[in-house]
């Protein structure tokens, strides 16, 4: 069985890809050799002659590779930035679930254990049948939910976590994000879902207005992803 990671987020905009950065620093320092996945990404640019996700190209760097690997990290590519199933829509394409197993496999020969960054939240359209539950199903890994500390998390980490517990994947644990400086009680919520979340508390990533996802690592547990 493959290890690896299924990085989800509480909602678009909560750090998922600066957690599953720090999660492929904190892997490599813990003695693994991980390898990056965003299968599933909209809003592309151009750079050294490839096209690629800029979440894709943070990926990357994280485990040392180059743009020359983005097609490989990320085999479905939307031009526009959106909902994955509108871009789709818009570029009269079809997101199909076998170019992304077919990659999975191929990344996960070329290491130990595979960080793949879902898109946007948890159950987010791909098309009219499908969304990123049916990718994390694909995909069988176990699950990370990063939870962006504002007004409002507690609902949404707990909705999620049910959602992953309907999915019927394991649910690894989660990573409290401080994207909110000015967000009161932070402590206090955090406590609270560590009291209601099924999973362990892998770490609490502090704001910082321009973060380094190799300095965040040291904050992240990532034993029991390892076991």
């Amino acid at each position: 069985m493959t290890r690896g990671a299924f990085v989800t987020g509480t909602d678009t905009g909560v750090g998922k890809t600066l957690a599953a950065c720090a999660l492929v620093h904190a892997l490599v320092a813990a003695g693994a050799r991980p390898m990056p996945m965003k299968p599933i990404a909209a809003g592309a640019v151009e750079r050294d002659g490839h096209w690629a996700n800029g979440d894709t190209l943070d990926l990357l760097a994280a485990a040392g590779l180059d743009a020359s690997h983005a097609e490989s990290v990320t085999p479905i590519l939307l031009r526009e930035p959106m909902a994955p199933h509108i871009a789709a829509a818009r570029e009269g394409r079809a997101i199909g679930l076998a170019a992304v197993t077919d990659a999975f496999h191929r990344l996960a020969a070329r290491g130990d254990f595979v960080v793949c960054e879902g898109v946007g939240g948890f159950r987010v359209p791909l098309d009219d049948r499908t969304d990123s539950v049916d990718l994390a199903r694909a995909l069988g890994l176990p699950v990370v939910l990063v939870v962006g500390l504002r007004l409002g998390c507690l609902n949404h980490a707990l909705l999620t976590a049910q959602a992953i517990a309907a999915s019927g994947l394991p649910f690894a644990g989660w990573i409290a994000n401080e994207i909110d400086p000015a967000m009161a009680v932070r402590d206090e919520n955090v406590a609270a879902l560590r009291e209601r979340l099924e999973a362990p508390l892998l770490g609490r990533l502090p704001y910082a207005a321009s973060p380094d996802a190799r300095v965040l690592a040291a904050r992240l547990d990532v034993a029991s992803l390892l076991r």
